[in-house]
């Protein structure tokens, strides 16, 4: 009934007034927005759980029902209290015994304290002791690292002779050297015995390393005799090692030498007898009969043997700093080579003494002095070898002028007669041949200039001269025209000759004053013929006559002017044809340049005569009438048509 009265009643609450504390506090609800309130969804959360059915009855038993539910829970909170707190009593409990239990270790461990404080300090003492022990151990152990050999290093460097050298030798050797040098720091400290006693000591194991290094080393380099011996690294690194004793050092040389010096004489004698492997390269002897070849060949191969021993002599010495290795090398290879001297100066002699004449005799000199040359670079200034290539230069050159002397007797004792054609003789083209082949094999410069150039004049001495003084014999029989055109020709080929070389200069100025001198020989026979054959040669040698003579020309037997008249209608005939009066000399000069000279100079002379008679006639004093009808061409007419 209630519920239905309640519902057949509704609330209107727009009917009630706003100041109605009630009406606000339900506006102020149902304004409330629950979704933004969590402690309001947390309760109803909370009450969800156990408020199932939503009737009257429940509403109002709803506040008893939460404080029921609230004295329950604060029950079982208290149950669970309750056992925390018996939980605390038992810990406590447990707590105040063990701090009974750490009071009565504080007490004992105070009393231990007490009773063994003694010991505390000795173990401290001693612990400290112990801390500077070890430290001086330490010391002593890098102080012995530093300054003492370990045992495997005393044994390599005391070994036994007949083992082999190693790397680890070296390496004790080197640590050796560096103990010693320390030592030295030691003997500017309060330690100087201790110093003094491991010099003593390094001393006598250093002595006793080089002492073996020495006898291996030396054993090594009694094996280099072979023909293509290799130089180990370990053999360098000992001749390294052996430069700090320089007596040691100096006899290994002295075996590399001795080794080195029996090697290369057995390799040339090898090479002269037998040849290369296999017979390739052939033996050296077997050129013997050409004698350029046969010393070339044998100077090449000492100069190949001598480069192949300065190259394994500087792969051994590739690692000595502390010497001159340039001048070492360089004496003991001249002990090498001093062996090959006498079969080398032997069989040069005898090759020399075969006269093989002068061409070939002077390409052995050149290739004698080339050698001497290269290998004087290599070799020291005292080498046997350089000095025997000397005496064989000196040898071949004296064999040499003695040949070409000989040649150049044989010129002169049989003089060849001019050919027709007045040129050159055989004879003359074979010297000049020689002489030609002399100065290109000369051309390669083997010697300095200042020799060269005294050589050089000491050769063409010895040939051209030999070669003017046969053509002077052989032209003696010759009038004066062709003895100029045959003397010309022969100088001029000499001169051409002798042109294409240096250091001739000298000879050529000779050469050339003899071609003038020849030359105006044969000018003035030139000139002489054109006169003669123009018919002005009987008039101008009178005029030359009458050039002193006080009486007139025109009175003079045959210079009347119908005399001279006639003779120059001659000469105008040659005027107009002036080179067919060329003698035939001028045609056999081999030389163009000088054929025009010669002609040059003839028709300059032909002229000067021309302008003397042409001033002659025209003066006064030699009373020709009418001298523009006697001579009609002037002088510069005249030079003008010849020229």
């Amino acid at each position: 009934m209630a519920n239905n009265n309640e519902k057949a009643t509704p609330i209107n609450v727009g009917s009630i007034p706003q100041n109605n504390p009630l009406s606000r506090k339900l506006n102020k609800i149902l304004e409330t927005r629950l979704e933004n309130d969590k402690d309001i969804l947390e309760a109803l959360n909370a009450l969800s759980g156990f408020f199932v059915r939503n009737d009257l009855r429940s509403r109002r038993n709803l506040r008893s029902d939460i404080e029921k539910r609230s004295l329950a829970i604060n029950e079982q909170f208290v149950d669970a209290f309750g056992k925390v707190f018996s939980s605390f009593n038992t810990l406590q409990s447990e707590i105040e015994a063990m701090n009974d239990s750490c009071k009565q270790m504080t007490e004992r461990l105070m009393a231990a304290k007490t009773e063994t404080s003694d010991l505390i300090s000795k173990t401290s003492k001693l612990h400290n002791e112990k801390q500077q022990l070890q430290m001086r151990a330490k010391l002593a152990n890098l102080f012995l690292e530093k300054f003492q050999l370990s045992p495997s290093e005393v044994k390599i460097l005391h070994g036994s002779r007949n083992e082999p050298i190693k790397e680890e030798f070296f390496d004790a050797l080197d640590r050796v050297k560096q103990i010693h040098n320390d030592c030295k720091l030691l003997l500017r400290t309060s330690q100087q015995t201790a110093g003094l006693k491991i010099m003593e000591s390094m001393a006598l194991s250093q002595e006793a390393a080089f002492e073996r290094l020495y006898r291996w080393t030396q054993s090594e380099c009694r094996m280099l005799t072979g023909d293509a011996a290799e130089v180990s690294q370990m053999l360098a690194r000992a001749m390294e090692a052996l430069q700090d004793r320089p007596v040691l050092f100096k006899y290994s040389l002295d075996e590399v030498s001795s080794a080195r010096r029996t090697a290369i004489v057995r390799g040339f004698i090898d090479a002269l007898t037998r040849g290369g492997p296999g017979g390739t390269p052939r033996p050296i002897e077997m050129h013997s009969h050409d004698p350029q070849r046969y010393v070339g060949d044998m100077l090449a191969w000492l100069h190949q043997g001598v480069a192949s021993e300065k190259e394994l002599l500087q792969s051994l010495l590739k690692k000595v700093l502390a010497t001159d290795t340039a001048t070492l090398i360089k004496e003991v290879l001249t002990h090498v080579t001093e062996g090959v001297c006498r079969p080398l100066k032997v069989r040069i002699e005898q090759v020399l003494m075969s006269e093989p004449g002068p061409k070939v005799m002077f390409k052995l000199n050149n290739i004698i002095k080339f050698y001497c040359s290269i290998l004087s670079a290599t070799l020291t200034s005292e080498s046997p070898l350089v000095n025997c290539l000397g005496e064989m230069d000196s040898l071949s050159m004296k064999m040499f002028y003695a040949s070409l002397n000989s040649h150049s007797a044989k010129l002169l004792d049989k003089v060849e007669l001019p050919p027709p054609n007045l040129g050159p003789t055989e004879t003359l083209i074979q010297g000049l041949v020689l002489l030609r082949e002399l100065l290109a094999s000369y051309d390669a410069p083997v010697a300095d200039t200042e020799n060269r150039q005294i050589d050089l004049k000491k050769i063409l001495s010895c040939i051209v001269d030999p070669l003017l003084q046969m053509c002077t014999v052989s032209a003696a029989s010759l009038s004066a025209a062709d003895m100029a055109c045959y003397m010309i020709n022969c100088i001029y080929c000499i001169h051409s000759t002798l042109a294409l070389y240096e250091f001739t200069d000298d000879q050529l100025e000779k050469l050339k004053a003899q071609i003038d001198a020849h030359m105006d020989t044969l000018v003035s026979e030139q000139a002489g013929y054109i006169l003669a054959q123009s018919g002005l040669s009987f008039i101008y040698s009178t005029l030359q006559e009458q050039q002193n003579n006080k009486i007139p020309l025109s009175s003079v037997h045959g210079m009347d002017a119908k005399s001279v008249k006639s003779a120059l209608i001659k000469f105008d005939s040659y005027l107009s044809s002036h080179d067919a009066l060329l003698m035939p000399h001028c045609t056999l000069l081999l030389s163009t340049k000088i054929r025009e000279r010669v002609q040059k100079q003839s028709v300059e002379l032909v002229c000067n005569a021309y302008e003397s008679l042409y001033k002659a006639v025209h003066n006064p004093f030699n009373e020709y009438k009418e001298p523009s009808s006697v001579i009609i061409h002037t002088s510069e007419q005249v030079k003008k048509l010849l020229t």
